[in-house]
């Protein structure tokens, strides 16, 4: 039922963008919010509301203020995920898609002060359908009784969602960020720095010992690209629009289904495509280069992360490590 619900929610948007004009209503991230919000009704971001709206808002707000007035380049690229970092540490929010939110504008060229509302609009759409939910879907809310190996892939999921804690990890993935952005400014594949990376990067340096993709580099590489090559497929043969949407996100969840991985920004990758100019098969290619920069960067990181003791574990859990084998 969860999944359906965030189809149906992702076509009301985009018929609303398609509708209205303004295409930025098709906020990315809002696949992901509200795929997990949904599924996980009871999880990090569907317990934290006013977050939910409030942070990716103010965040859209200083990114388009910082695109508008700064060229895509090494010091706006810090200062907008420096910003909204730093609102995620002040407030205490754990809705890291507000990165995406504040990044988006600066890395896609948007300018226009119709996009905060959007979000604020899209944000305040999806928390509305997820009190209805809780109100008139009493029934299906009720914790039921999981096992071990479902309890502990929950856990995590909620660990990794939660708002990062103390400052032992913001050198590396702030390392990250500026060898990404280099890479992007010097190729002027702006794209390279595609937003939902950004966030992938941040949970998994926060939370290194229970980020569910940290440990399985792979396969988060295989369900972002076939997200973004679904994603451009989908608008080049049915066009921006409603059915297009619904299909690039639902294979983008069957994806992640198979792999059996949980992953919110690799839902919001697959949306891209749809404010994208033209978006071609470039647009996958540098997806697999993005990811594949995080990949090698948390590796070479992940050693003297744990040295430190960055790790996030909700108390009463005993979680597994990123290096325990997949059950298949």
């Amino acid at each position: 039922m969860g999944e359906g619900m965030a189809l149906a929610y992702i076509a009301l948007i985009a018929g609303l963008a398609v509708s209205t004009g303004v295409s930025t209503l098709l906020f990315p991230e809002l696949g992901a919010l509200a795929h997990d919000v949904f599924t996980r009704p009871r999880g990090t971001w569907a317990r934290a509301p006013v977050w939910l709206v409030a942070t990716p808002t103010l965040a859209a707000l200083l990114g388009i203020l910082i695109a508008r007035h700064l060229p895509f380049g090494l010091v706006a690229v810090l200062l907008s995920v420096g910003s909204t970092v730093a609102i995620l540490q002040v407030l205490k929010s754990p809705v890291a898609p507000a990165i995406s939110a504040g990044l988006l504008p600066l890395v896609l060229g948007v300018t226009s002060w119709w996009y905060p509302p959007s979000i604020l609009f899209g944000t305040s759409l999806l928390v509305l359908l997820l009190m209805a939910r809780r109100n008139w879907l009493p029934h299906t809310l009720p914790v039921l009784e999981k096992n071990r190996a479902e309890a502990v892939d929950d856990a995590a999921d909620d660990a990794v969602e939660a708002a990062a804690s103390g400052m032992a990890w913001m050198p590396y993935f702030f390392g990250f960020v500026i060898c990404a952005t280099a890479l992007a400014w010097f190729t002027g594949w702006h794209v390279l720095l595609f937003p939902p990376l950004v966030v992938m990067g941040y949970e998994m340096f926060a939370h290194p010992a229970v980020c569910p993709w940290a440990g399985r580099p792979w396969a988060l590489l295989t369900a972002c690209t076939l997200g973004a090559i679904g994603g451009v497929v989908f608008v080049g043969w049915l066009g921006v629009g409603v059915l297009a949407a619904v299909a690039a996100l639902g294979l983008s969840i069957l994806t992640l289904r198979v792999l059996d991985l949980h992953v919110p920004p690799a839902l919001a990758v697959s949306l891209l495509p749809f404010i994208l100019h033209h978006p071609g098969p470039e647009f996958p290619v540098a997806v697999a280069a993005g990811i594949l920069i995080l990949i090698i960067f948390f590796a070479l990181s992940r050693r003297r992360l744990t040295a430190r003791g960055v790790a996030t574990q909700p108390q009463g859990e005993r979680l597994a490590p990123i290096d325990t084998p997949h059950k298949e």
